[in-house]
C-alpha cells in the first residue's frame, strides 16, 4: 500500500508539472492566465490545502472585466467536473468556497449563474468516486458531502439575497433590514438557514492522517459559515419573537419545524463550532427553545385561535414559494415588526 501511494503521489506531481508547463506555454507571457492560477491552487497533493497566495491570485481575476471573471469560473468548473482525483476535486470545492466568501461581486455573480441551465444537483458530484487508493476512496465521501453543502450555501444565499459570510453590512444595518421583512420571509430565511446547518452536520466522521490538513481546511471554512448562520438565525428569531401574536397558523407550523430541526442538530453542531476555537452558544440555544415553546403554546398554533389566522399558505415545495413575496393579510405592512404593529394598534384604537 505504501509503494502504491508513493507511486500515485509521484504520478500526481508529474501531472501537475506537465499541466502547468502546458498552460504556461499557451498563456500570454505577460499575464498569468486563470487556468494556470487554478492548476497551481488545485494540485494532486492530498496532504496540503490550496496555497493562499494561489487562491488570492485566482480571486484577483474578479477585479477585472466580466469576461475575465467568467473565464475564471469556467475553468474552475471545468476542472471540477473533469477530474477523477479526490484531492483535486476537494481543492476545487475549497476554491469555490473562497469565491463565495471572499470573491468580488462580479466573480460571485458569475458563480451564481453557472451553469445557465441550473438544476437541483448544481455541482453534479453526487456520484463522485476515486477508487485509485484507500485515501482517494475516503476523500471521495468528503467531496460528495462538501459539494452538497456548497449547493445548500448557494441556495440559502439566493433566498437571503446575499452570500452568507461575505456581507460587509454592520450589525445595526442587518438588524434594520431584518425588521422590514415580512413574517413569511423571516420564516423562510430561518428554514433555509436551518437546512444549511442540518446539511453541515452530515459531514463524514473520519479520515486517515494523510488527508487531515485538507479536510481541516474544509471544516475551518464550514465552521466560519456556521457562526454566520447562527447569527443570521438569532436576529430573525428575535424579530419573530416580537411578532408572535401576528404569525399565521402556516407560518407558526413552519417555524416550529425549523426550530425543531435546529435543536436536532445541536450536538453535532457543537463539535463543528468548537473546532479550532471556543464558542459559547448557550444564549442561542436558549432563544431557540424559548421561542419554539412560545409558538407551540400559542392559541394560533394549537388551533384555538384558528379563525384569527386567515392566511392558509400553500404547502408546496420551497421552489414554488420562492417568489411568493406578495404582501399578505397576516403580514400587515412591509415593516411588520411587532413593535411597530403594537404602535399601529394603539393609534387605531385611539
Amino acid at each position: 500500500m505504501g509503494r502504491a501511494t508513493n507511486l500515485r503521489d509521484l504520478v500526481g506531481k508529474l501531472k501537475d508539472k506537465a499541466s502547468q508547463s502546458k498552460a504556461a506555454l499557451l498563456s500570454n507571457p505577460k499575464a498569468l492566465s486563470p487556468h494556470l492560477a487554478l492548476l497551481r491552487a488545485t494540485t494532486h497533493d492530498p496532504s496540503a490545502p490550496p496555497n493562499q497566495r494561489h487562491l488570492a491570485t485566482l480571486l484577483s481575476f474578479g477585479n477585472g472585466s466580466r469576461a475575465t471573471a467568467a473565464s475564471a469560473v469556467d475553468v474552475l468548473m471545468d476542472r471540477l467536473q473533469t477530474t477523477h482525483d479526490a484531492a483535486v476535486a476537494l481543492k476545487c470545492l475549497i476554491t469555490i468556497h473562497h469565491v463565495i466568501r471572499h470573491g468580488s461581486f462580479i466573480l460571485q455573480d458569475q458563480l451564481s449563474v453557472y451553469p445557465f441551465t441550473g438544476g437541483r444537483n448544481y455541482l453534479n458530484l453526487s456520484n463522485f468516486r476515486d477508487n485509485s487508493t484507500v485515501l482517494g476512496w475516503e476523500l471521495s465521501s468528503w467531496v460528495r458531502w462538501y459539494a452538497l453543502y456548497l449547493e445548500q450555501v448557494l441556495a440559502t444565499s439566493r433566498i437571503l439575497g446575499f452570500f452568507l459570510s461575505s456581507s460587509s453590512a454592520t450589525k445595526d444595518e442587518v438588524e434594520e433590514n431584518v425588521s422590514t421583512l415580512l413574517n413569511s420571509d423571516l420564516v423562510k430565511d430561518i428554514d433555509s438557514l436551518a437546512n444549511l446547518l442540518y446539511e453541515m452536520c452530515k459531514r463524514p466522521d473520519s479520515l486517515n492522517e494523510q488527508g487531515k490538513r485538507l479536510v481541516d481546511k474544509v471544516m475551518e471554512l464550514v465552521g466560519e459559515d456556521s457562526l454566520s448562520a447562527i447569527n443570521e438565525i438569532a436576529m430573525r428569531v428575535n424579530e419573530l419573537k416580537e411578532r408572535l401574536s401576528y404569525l399565521s397558523f402556516a407560518d407558526s407550523v413552519e417555524l416550529v419545524c425549523a426550530l425543531r430541526m435546529l435543536e436536532g442538530c445541536k450536538e453535532r453542531l457543537a463539535a463543528i463550532l468548537t473546532q479550532g476555537k471556543t464558542v459559547s452558544t448557550e444564549t442561542f440555544w436558549g432563544l431557540i427553545g424559548e421561542v419554539k415553546d412560545m409558538v407551540e403554546d400559542s392559541k394560533v398554533y394549537t388551533g384555538e385561535g384558528r379563525l384569527l389566522s386567515t392566511g392558509s399558505k400553500n404547502n408546496g415545495s420551497e421552489s414554488a414559494r420562492f417568489d411568493d413575496r406578495a404582501l399578505r393579510r397576516n403580514d400587515s405592512v412591509r415593516f411588520s415588526s411587532g413593535r411597530l404593529l403594537a404602535f399601529t394598534d394603539l393609534v387605531f384604537q385611539s
